[in-house]
């Protein structure tokens, strides 16, 4: 018997990762060395202070059952946290809901909230699951372009007002994976009166709100009246390396967290305690451990921008995130540089092409490694520019 997937899934393709690990795969058994300068997964630990409050939970024979969802101190613990770094005052009770991770959230948001054909306007480029949650949903995507000229905001104003008046949601994510912009203040109050005015749902990905090199992060929940129209995810995947934890959360508009809640009522039995506590540990704790994360993550990215300029490539140096967003050279498209760097040097990079069409041109390349690695991949990469086969130029 032939089953087939629905019609949402089937529209679905593998991603460009799993090409990516196949190929890596086939090199590795072959003995080649690889640099892994693609997935966005913290090398780092978590704070000790987190570990220990992991095992201290773990042990207790209690904390084993079904916790039906986040714990009032986690909530109070995010509530605290929102209003000490952004200046934002949440309702523990009913502004903040526990997630098990962000990119889990952002998924199952769409589903919650649009019906078939809804449109919904989403970053290109973008992280995937924005495009992808809306396709599962039976959306209908429609694309705004990030461009270099105009600090890879989109530009609201020239959003068809026949598509603004059909729009249910808009994704925005600043400070922004793949392009690792960061977004005004100006910016969100144009946004939250765009959304206003055309009665959309803004919903904001703010997972690299700490790493922020130059100025600080802006809570959308901090522009007047944004409850009305947005929430916004964040994480402990990036701020605090707990990505295998699974632990994050949404705040914002309390109608669309309590449709979420409806949901997830249904479809989960909440996370495991210990991880609830070592994450409540995190928020209330960790503003030493945020600091210092800050400062390793800025140093590799001057380490790695630098040492690519001295081998050749000069590439802009990013305001936030983990990640550098580089043009490729002329006459390569994003998916051929790639792979073409990884079997000649071993250094593995993600195409600009997997984060939407915008994207061609581009290659965003992690931070997920130590300075001494990062400089060996510059070294690597500025080799495979100089051979006599790939003479490019940059744009």
């Amino acid at each position: 018997m032939e089953i087939s997937a629905s019609a949402n899934i089937g529209k679905l393709k593998l991603g460009v990762f799993n090409e990516l690990l196949e190929r890596k795969r086939e090199l590795t058994a072959n003995g080649k060395s690889m640099i892994d300068l693609s997935v966005g997964s913290p090398d780092l630990p978590p704070p000790a202070f987190v570990k220990e409050e992991i095992q201290k939970h773990a042990a207790e024979d209690g904390n084993y059952g079904y916790t039906m969802g986040g714990l009032s101190s986690f909530n109070r613990a995010v509530a605290d946290f929102y209003q000490d770094r952004y200046g934002v005052e949440l309702d523990p009770a009913t502004e903040v809901l526990q997630l098990i991770g962000s990119q889990d959230g952002l998924a199952h948001l769409a589903t919650a909230i649009i019906d078939p054909g809804d449109v919904v306007l989403v970053p290109d480029p973008g992280y995937p699951i924005f495009e992808v949650g809306v396709h599962i949903a039976g959306g209908q995507p429609y694309p705004m372009p990030l461009m270099e000229e105009h600090h890879f905001l989109p530009q609201l104003e020239q959003i068809p007002t026949e598509v603004a008046e059909k729009a249910r949601m808009m994704v925005l994510n600043y400070p922004a994976n793949p392009v690792t912009a960061t977004a005004s203040r100006a910016f969100l109050q144009e946004a939250v009166a765009f959304a206003r005015r055309h009665h959309i749902l803004i919903v904001q990905d703010f997972t690299y709100s700490e790493l922020v090199f130059d100025g600080d992060a802006v809570s959308i929940l901090s522009i007047p009246g944004a409850k009305e129209v947005a929430v916004e995810f964040n994480s402990l995947s990036k701020t605090f390396n707990m990505a295998g934890c699974r632990i994050g959360y949404m705040t914002g508009n309390r109608q669309v967290l309590q449709i979420m809640a409806t949901m997830m009522s249904h479809t989960q039995y909440g996370i495991f305690q210990p991880l609830q506590k070592a994450a409540e540990a995190a928020l209330i704790r960790g503003g030493n451990f945020i600091e210092k994360q800050r400062e390793t993550y800025r140093s590799r990215r001057d380490a790695l921008v630098d040492s690519l300029a001295t081998n050749g490539w000069e590439v802009t140096r990013p305001p936030a995130t983990m990640y550098v967003w580089a043009p490729t050279p002329d006459g390569w498209s994003s998916t051929d540089f790639v792979f073409r760097l990884m079997e000649e040097q071993g250094v593995i990079l993600t195409p600009g092409r997997a984060f939407g069409d915008q994207g061609e041109g581009y290659v965003r390349i992690t931070l997920v490694q130590p300075e001494s690695i990062l400089q060996q991949a510059a070294e690597k990469i500025g080799r495979f520019l100089s051979s006599s086969d790939s003479g490019h130029q940059f744009r």
